[in-house]
């Protein structure tokens, strides 16, 4: 903090960079009529979407407002004629639309219902938007809803995490629907088949618990409406009914959907008076997967089935080419070729699996982190874990040491060649694929070195090229040239990969990248790749669906999965990714490898992410084991892949919750009360530590361990000086080798000044402010919030100034700075804001707050800049002016 008085002394602390990183068919159903009272029905949830543009067809597009999953978005091109639209499938009588923006969102914009999609009628006008969630009542019908955005209240587009739909459901055509003849069987058809889910309250309760035909195990979900659960019945079937068995969590308002894809439901049922316990419900249709759209609790847990069980009145037909037939996750080991050694990729279009030795290999691994003279030490952990590969991202001299003692552990290794970009720039440069031979020649030297070296390495199970690369172009290059690089990338890749099986015929080869977008470059360029490798977290379970859609015809292999990255996850209240919690970290894992499964044939397994020891920020979004301590993510991947850890072991601490008081906004120097509550489900002592980092202020990784008083479950520890958005972890260890972690943001606010800030609120204006980068006008530094802020040109001559509305006294002025601030700058006041008088000069500004005090008298104040401290403009988070 830094006071100035009147004589110009100070002293301060400089503020670091604060870094802002379908369609109804009932049949064989009779309801009661709603009643009048009776909630509207989610009817937009997995229907067609569409928009008039999208920043990104593969991360943003509009089928992500309707999916049900708050961490994806649908984001529009930065005008403010946009729109984004729903297909209900049929017509619909609409009562209420719910919207999730994203920091984008729509001050002006108009809700509209059409029957035809192309004549629209507006049944809701919003011209105050105020962003965040917005719910709105409206009267209407029709089988099209759209939301039509007329001014946008940010530089940015508009964006939605979530367009719900509420209504009363008509009738109409579709696919898949029908119901067949015969007398209802009574074989479950389910039992055993492979069964995804929306989510899980933990690695306990995951989806395929409800399909094992056990009657003391279940799948439960997280505490929330419009969850959903599927099972794969393996092909097309008539089906004629379900029996729920429910757990006490049951649903009161649901929908039994099927469907031949996997994407495009036709709704079998629809009961709106659940029962629970045991409950059977006619639904005649006939499709291979099906759905329970659960949109209404009758709980204040979440939805939770003892068991799924599916009747059909006939045998369907096997689905060929979409992972049907003998592939998938189970089978290891099994005799599948010759036994001489190599590694095959064997089979055919949809029915694929890889063969090690003659025995079918599933892929059930981790991508490595430490050195690689600690794998000895590890190789315990993989075993109880269930992990037969590792994954690296470069191949060296090195490499030897580590592939021999893999093979020594029974343990295979996809073996990656670092290309650049990778990521980004920063991962190497921004080699040009066209023209650049010279770079190209030392990658394809190094590969062809490194591949003859070790061909013949019982360690290795495959060669991975590239890592990412295709995404990172993206920050290289725009427009055609970024299109002519990527091929010119994925053709490099090609050549890789036909030198690589002249030298070495024994091991398959893939390229891995982050998006399912990199496909369609590799399908067209590098033909010679035996399979596709695909980082994905979050939109995991949308890869099947991607390689169905896009007519693919190599297998791919999940490279990087886990909980949702800090990209992909919504905001908190601070403005920072929600990391989430240390179960839902946990369920991450189950997810992945659930929607792995659900691709038999064709998804080979994975190398989830991360084995490292770290307990750094980004140590703790992805390491199961941090620190040497095994998290729950250690054991929910243990349970993934059958590992003896799964159970009978001692497990971590489970933290039910973490709460921080005055979270948005605790003064520096102030205590911080944090509430969380842990317990060992062994009986075993906790020791608990508390950390903070400050990734979001100067991109610093590292937690710092600060000391706490506790008092039950209440921990207090001392705020720090640095203003803006920390995060606080809290660790609870039982002295066996276990850990459970909590963490949450809290934001640091300078402390208050003695009297009224006569500022705030006021009209502001400035020499200028930075339009691009989001809102940074003047009157984001009069609006109160330490989150918002105004930031000029990049030169030295710039000021802001606020006009008081009268002549008014004043006896402090607070700056509080973003990392942008004035090292020299003048206080000044003027009685028409033409004229003024300088109150005050600073020449050794250090940022972070600055409270000067003045004998101030003036309608006008205004901060002139004299000089930057740094390249930047200035930047202000607060003017304030105090009475």
């Amino acid at each position: 903090m830094t006071t100035h008085h009147p004589s110009g002394t100070a002293r301060g602390r400089r503020l670091a960079a604060l870094v802002a990183t379908g369609v109804l068919a009932i049949a064989g159903l009779t309801l009661p009529a709603a009643s009048a009272q009776a909630a509207p029905v989610l009817l937009s949830q997995g229907k067609t979407a569409t928009a008039s543009t999208t920043e990104s067809a593969d991360y943003l597009g509009a089928k992500y407002a309707v999916d049900g999953d708050n961490g994806t978005r649908w984001a529009s091109q930065a005008t403010d004629n946009q729109w984004i639209q729903v297909d209900l499938g049929a017509s619909a009588s609409i009562e209420r639309v719910d919207l999730r923006w994203e920091s984008a969102y729509g001050k002006g914009y108009q809700i509209q219902t059409s029957d035809n999609g192309t004549t629209w009628t507006t049944v809701a006008t919003k011209t105050n938007g105020t962003g965040g969630k917005e719910s709105l009542t409206v009267t209407g019908t029709g089988r099209y809803v759209r939301l039509q955005g007329t001014a946008r209240a940010t530089g940015y587009g508009y964006s939605l995490w979530e367009f719900q739909v509420f209504g009363t459901a008509g009738t109409g055509g579709g696919t898949g629907g029908g119901g067949g003849t015969g007398t209802c069987g009574t074989t479950n058809v389910a039992q055993g088949k492979t069964a995804t889910a929306s989510s899980s309250e933990g690695a306990g309760t995951a989806a395929p618990f409800a399909v094992d035909g056990k009657a003391d195990t279940r799948w439960a979900s997280s505490f929330a409406d419009n969850q959903w659960f599927q099972v794969d019945l393996g092909s097309s079937q008539q089906v004629c009914q379900v029996a729920l068995s429910w757990e006490g969590a049951y649903g009161k308002a649901f929908q039994v959907q099927l469907s031949d894809n996997g994407t495009t439901w036709t709704t079998a049922a629809t009961v709106t008076n659940g029962t629970g316990g045991n409950q059977t419900v006619a639904a005649a249709g006939t499709g291979r997967y099906l759905r329970l759209n659960l949109q209404t609790r009758a709980t204040g847990y979440g939805f939770s089935l003892w068991e799924v069980a599916v009747n059909t009145t006939g045998g369907g037909t096997t689905d060929p080419g979409t992972g049907g037939g003998n592939g998938g996750l189970t089978g290891h080991g099994d005799v599948v070729g010759p036994a001489d050694g190599k590694v095959r990729l064997i089979g055919s279009q949809g029915n694929w699996t890889l063969a090690v030795n003659g025995k079918k290999w599933v892929t059930k691994g981790m991508t490595w982190g430490p050195a690689i003279s600690e794998f000895p030490a590890n190789v315990a952990n993989f075993k109880e874990l269930g992990v037969n590969t590792i994954r690296t991202w470069g191949t060296d001299a090195g490499s030897k040491a580590l592939f021999d003692a893999a093979a020594t552990a029974g343990i295979r290794v996809v073996a990656g060649f670092w290309l650049a970009p990778g990521g980004g720039p920063g991962s190497g440069g921004c080699p040009n694929y066209v023209t650049d031979a010279t770079y190209k020649a030392n990658s394809m030297n190094d590969i062809v070195t490194w591949i003859t070296a070790y061909k013949d390495n019982p360690g290795v199970l495959m060669w991975d090229v590239g890592n990412e690369s295709l995404l990172g172009l993206g920050n290289c290059y725009s427009g055609a040239e970024l299109e002519t690089q990527r091929a010119a990338y994925a053709t490099f890749v090609n050549d890789a990969a036909k030198r690589i099986h002249q030298i070495d015929p024994n091991h398959p080869v893939t390229s891995t990248d982050a998006w399912t977008g990199a496909w369609p470059y590799l399908k067209a360029n590098a033909p010679d790749l035996d399979l596709y490798g695909l980082n994905s977290y979050g939109a995991i379970c949308d890869a099947k669906q991607t390689w169905i859609n896009g007519g693919y015809t190599k297998p791919y292999l999940i490279t990087e999965g886990g909980p949702a990255g800090e990209w992909e996850v919504p905001n908190d209240v601070n403005g920072v990714p929600d990391q989430g919690t240390d179960q839902q970290n946990a369920d991450g894992y189950t997810k992945a490898w659930n929607c792995i499964g659900a691709h038999p044939g064709v998804a080979l397994g994975a190398t989830l992410f991360h084995y490292g020891n770290e307990g750094d920020f980004g140590g703790i979004w992805f390491n199961i084991k941090p620190g040497n301590n095994k998290r729950l993510s250690y054991y929910a991947v243990a349970k993934a892949y059958g590992g003896t850890a799964a159970t009978g072991h001692n497990t971590p601490p489970k933290f039910s919750g973490m709460t921080i008081a005055n979270q948005t906004g605790v003064v520096a120097g102030a205590n911080v009360s944090v509430n969380a509550s842990a317990t060992d489900p062994d009986g075993d002592a906790i020791t608990y530590h508390v950390f903070v980092n400050s990734n979001y202020i100067n991109k610093s990784g590292g937690l710092q361990e600060v000391p706490f008083t506790r008092s039950g479950s209440t921990f207090t520890f001392t705020a720090p000086q640095t203003l803006g958005v920390w995060k606080a972890y809290v660790f609870a260890e039982d002295g066996k080798g276990n850990v459970g972690v909590e963490t949450r943001s809290f934001r640091v606010i300078p402390p208050a000044v003695a009297g009224t800030n006569i500022a705030q609120g006021k009209t502001a204006t400035a020499s200028s402010f930075d339009p691009y980068n989001g809102n940074f006008t003047p009157g984001q530094a009069v609006d109160g919030s330490f989150s918002t802020r105004w930031s000029s040109s990049w030169a030295d001559a710039e000021w802001i100034q606020v006009d008081l509305g009268s002549k008014r006294t004043f006896s402090n002025v607070q700056l509080v700075w973003e990392s942008a601030f004035a090292k020299g700058y003048l206080i000044q006041q003027s009685d028409n804001g033409t004229t003024w008088t300088t109150l005050s000069t600073i020449t050794n500004g250090d940022g972070n707050v600055d409270t000067v005090g003045v004998n101030g008298n003036a309608r006008y104040v205004r901060i002139q800049g004299v000089t930057r401290g740094t390249a930047y403009g200035y930047s202000l988070y607060e003017l304030g002016v105090y009475a």
